[in-house]
């Protein structure tokens, strides 16, 4: 019988290619997919629900494959991750419905973006590999007006990269938070899908409003003309993590799946 597992992954990005699949090079989705078939013995498909660049990292991706392999899915879990590298951490896994889909059926995502904002570079806080060295001052509250304007549904033309074709660019972003946290600010962008870059363009956007050079108002002139050269640079991958995925109760897991 067939079982449409659901897994929860986190990894560190640094020294992989993004996740999905691409030939010669090192990804997330090929290296999970490689240490599944080891352990169920089959060829298996991992869907992601989230398609991380190069050098972004995630602490709840989501993913799901399908399955005729019938260790118990606490076993499954622990063969699998066993067999993955270092730099991939298998942290759940739960037998879902057989319809249920990674991609498909994601209600919200959360992404962080860290910015280590002192003088100092960040190595002695051990951040160089996960947070963006901006050693400018931030003003945060301007920076918080500003991304009060990205909140909402909006076509995020201007505030995207060229590199993956969409349809529509017109994206709905839930929730901006902006705190600081000793030297580190953190920016946490939720929203029900993004297009590539969009994430990171948005901060590159605050950071050059947050440093003086453009008023708060700015956003909104990028959203309204879809100008990608009037919005800021795109900020730097390994600043940026997926904290998670959220879905309709229905697709949680049952007890003792």
């Amino acid at each position: 019988m067939q079982r449409n597992v659901k897994l929860v992954i986190a990894y560190d990005g640094t020294d992989f290619h993004g996740w999905q699949r691409q030939p010669n090079l090192r990804t997330v989705q090929e290296t999970v997919e490689q240490a599944a078939r080891r352990v169920v013995r089959h060829p298996v498909d991992v869907v992601g629900a989230s398609r991380t660049d190069a050098g972004v990292h995630a602490h709840g991706q989501v993913a799901h494959l399908i399955t005729s392999c019938s260790i118990p899915v606490v076993n499954l879990r622990r063969a699998i991750e066993s067999r993955l590298p270092q730099d991939v951490a298998l942290v759940h896994a739960g037998v879902q419905s057989p319809d249920f889909h990674a991609t498909r059926h994601a209600r919200s995502k959360l992404y962080r973006y860290r910015i280590h904002n002192t003088a100092t570079r960040p190595a002695e806080a051990l951040a160089t590999r996960y947070a963006w060295h901006v050693w400018h001052e931030l003003d945060a509250e301007r920076m918080r007006v500003a991304a009060a304007a990205m909140v909402g549904t909006h076509d995020f033309a201007g505030l995207a990269g060229q590199g993956s074709p969409r349809r529509s660019t017109v994206r709905a972003v839930h929730r901006i938070g902006i705190r600081r946290r000793y030297a580190e600010l953190l920016i946490d962008v939720q929203g029900g899908g993004f297009l590539y870059n969009q994430v990171r363009a948005m901060v590159g956007t605050l950071v050059e409003i947050g440093r003086g050079h453009w008023p708060p108002e700015r956003v909104r002139q990028i959203l309204a003309t879809g100008d990608r050269g009037l919005a800021g640079p795109t900020a730097p991958a390994h600043g940026l993590c997926l904290q998670w995925v959220r879905y309709d109760r229905r697709w949680e897991p049952p007890d003792g799946a």
